[in-house]
């Protein structure tokens, strides 16, 4: 029940967007934009409002309520969520937002997976957090729009289906999602209770565009001559958006598919970050084995064959080109899966740094990185039989096989100098933050590429455009 005197404010009058307009750059969504962003700085953390603020925030709320409204007609498909995100708005005002937001009633209403049409707009009002962004649960407005190539349809239809993939692209947002934030998550949004979630989406602009600049630069600055077909990449934002969401459709499902110990993830636990690589590896390599595998199936259709390749390729250079130097030093595990990657393709002679520049043996690399997915999955299928303690040990053995630890680590002295006979927590607690350093070639070019990764924050497929020389013209 909304409050009568939220309900009776003066809100402003604006004019309502019909069905079939663009809403991006309407009164009404730049309306609700702005006062989505003057509203953040009055939250705390948790998304509350303190008292002094309280008047300047009702009337900031009523703006958004009118804007959502304004912006209703041309969301016919959104009609009963964007209701709901109104009423959830009075009812936080009503209970004098000094205390968490609540939006579940409009969060379980909206549900962008029952209809993943190519080009389908939502407008996304919520109190949350951005993964990668802000860790505040402040209200963020976005506009998206979803992504959904014929092939990946099909796709997702036959061998790979996966109900609550939905890649979308950027159309406008506010300042949660001006940073490196990629996806929209329902479980990042303040509610009373934890719902089962239905669903997960995934910026594959910004996925794309931001590849396309690093790959540019770092092919630039170790000489790396691209194959004809991934230099296609670099060219064209809309492949390289289907060829990213070709490889996030398959990654998303392989979360929960496998051999898998209990729960990989062993929610709400601590472990050792080098687990979280390699379950993130995993998936990654999951997606490479089945993009080769369709690559090499003469009966699937040419496009689809087109992007199992690229995929490949993706795979291979976001991950050892942006993954392994993005972030800080601290428990980066993403980070660690991608020198994980580097150093496993030069160990095994498919991965070169020669004359200072780098190249990659492509006939046999495929056979390589599946190689390291096998072993990433004979861990996992040992682990069932093994305590929590052994399957951690193992996991290091993998990793520490290739990559050299920090030469203070206690994890490198072996089980014998590690806390055994006490809980796990002080196993983990015995993890360097950066118990995997970056190699020499890592800090070579990392500082060189600082500047390129840095500069992908906010970036969008519609703002995208690869920087740098041409590559294999050498600058550095």
């Amino acid at each position: 029940m909304s409050s009568p005197a939220f309900s009776a404010l003066n809100r402003p009058d604006i004019d309502a967007v019909p069905a079939g307009t663009a809403p991006a750059g309407t009164d009404a969504w730049l309306t609700l934009k702005q006062a989505a962003t003057d509203l953040q700085p009055l939250q705390n953390k948790n998304g509350s409002v303190d008292a002094p603020h309280h008047d300047r925030a009702v009337e900031l709320i009523g703006t958004i309520c009118a804007a959502i409204t304004a912006l209703a007609p041309a969301f016919p498909h959104d009609e009963e969520y964007l209701r709901l995100v109104v009423a959830d708005f009075e009812r936080w005002v009503a209970a004098g937002l000094e205390t968490e937001p609540d939006f579940l009633d409009s969060l379980m209403a909206f549900q962008p997976q029952r209809e993943r049409v190519d080009g389908l707009a939502h407008l996304v009002v919520f109190p949350m957090y951005t993964q990668n962004g802000s860790s505040n649960r402040l209200v963020e407005a976005v506009l998206i729009e979803v992504i959904w190539p014929e092939f990946v349809a099909e796709l997702e239809a036959g061998e790979y289906s996966n109900g609550l993939f939905v890649p979308i692209r950027f159309l406008d947002f506010t300042p949660g999602y001006d940073t490196n934030s990629a996806v929209l998550f329902p479980e990042t949004v303040a509610v009373r209770e934890t719902p089962s979630f239905t669903w997960g989406a995934i910026f594959a602009d910004r996925e794309a565009a931001r590849f396309r600049r690093v790959l540019a630069a770092a092919a630039d600055i170790t000489s790396l001559q691209l194959p004809a077909e991934a230099a296609e990449l670099l060219e064209d934002q809309k492949l390289t958006e289907e060829t990213f969401i070709m490889w996030d459709l398959i990654h998303d499902r392989t979360h929960m598919r496998g051999d898998l110990p209990f729960d990989p993830f062993m929610i709400k636990q601590r472990m050792p970050y080098f687990l979280y690589s390699l379950e993130e590896l995993r998936c990654d390599l999951t997606a490479f084995r089945e993009a080769v595998k369709i690559q090499r199936d003469e009966e699937a259709p040419a496009e689809t064959r087109r992007h199992a390749r690229l995929v490949q390729y993706a795979v291979i250079f976001d991950r050892i080109f942006r993954f392994a130097i993005t972030g800080s030093r601290v428990r980066n595990y993403d980070g660690l899966g991608g020198q994980l990657l580097f150093a496993w393709m030069h160990q095994n002679h498919v991965l070169h740094w020669t004359d200072g520049k780098l190249s990659i043996d492509w006939e046999d690399a495929a056979d390589v990185v599946v190689r390291l997915g096998a072993r990433i999955e004979e861990l996992y299928w040992r682990s069932i039989d093994r305590p929590k303690t052994a399957h951690w040990l193992a996991a290091y053995d993998l990793v520490s096989a290739t990559l050299t630890p920090h030469p203070a680590s206690v994890w490198a002295q072996g089980p014998q100098a590690l806390p055994l006979d006490g809980p796990p927590r002080g196993l983990t607690d015995q993890v360097l933050d950066d118990e995997f350093p970056l190699s020499m070639f890592y800090e070579a070019l990392s500082k060189k590429m600082a500047p390129v990764i840095e500069s992908t924050s906010g970036i969008t497929g519609a703002t995208a455009t690869p920087s740098g020389a041409p590559a294999g013209e050498h600058t550095a």
